[in-house]
């Protein structure tokens, strides 16, 4: 397993997201989390600065995109290793639904219906989408074996993910109701 490049805290206290994406059902979205930064695996890969040049496109920091299902966009090198493990599909190749440059998803919602089999990318500059991460069940498959140490899996994550959303309920244990947690 390579060294995960997303810190363990990178959505914790007082973190803002930079903004989201969100599914077309209406209920479930991703956060993006940071400004992103030039020094991921991406920048330094070839296949992936030859399909930027290629498609006239400047290469820019994206940031993580996702909370409890993390992707460090700048360091994902369209491998698509988490692709051909995932049981769920929690990820799919957000050029296969949109084909934009990957800074125009901020904001942008998406149906799912992008294609979720390893080597089904566009080309290099295609990111695995965690478009499905609420339907994670935390195997852990896609985080141990991405080339990069792309992804961090952290299901305690949906706290924070709650927290941005303003949706974060503190269950407070008592007598009026016994089996619930501080």
């Amino acid at each position: 397993m390579a060294d995960l490049q997303i810190p363990e805290d990178f959505c914790h206290n007082d973190v803002e997201p930079k903004g989201k994406t969100s599914h077309s059902d209406g209920e479930n979205f991703h956060y993006i989390w940071g400004d992103g930064r030039t020094d991921g695996a991406a920048f330094s890969n070839d296949d992936v600065k030859a399909a930027y040049e290629e498609r006239g496109e400047e290469q820019v920091p994206l940031g993580i995109h996702g909370t409890s299902v993390a992707v460090d966009w700048d360091s994902c090198v369209a491998a698509g290793s988490c692709m051909s493990v995932c049981p769920v599909q929690t990820f799919q190749w957000y050029r296969t639904e949109q084909d934009v440059p990957a800074a125009d998803v901020l904001g942008a919602t998406f149906e799912g219906t992008g294609l979720t089999e390893q080597d089904e990318r566009l080309d290099y500059t295609d990111k695995s989408q965690p478009i499905r991460e609420h339907d994670c069940t935390v195997c852990m498959a896609c985080q141990e074996i991405c080339p990069e140490g792309a992804i961090r899996i952290e299901s305690a994550n949906q706290e924070w993910h709650e927290k941005a959303a303003g949706t974060y309920v503190i269950m407070k244990s008592g007598s009026e109701n016994p089996h619930a947690h501080d």
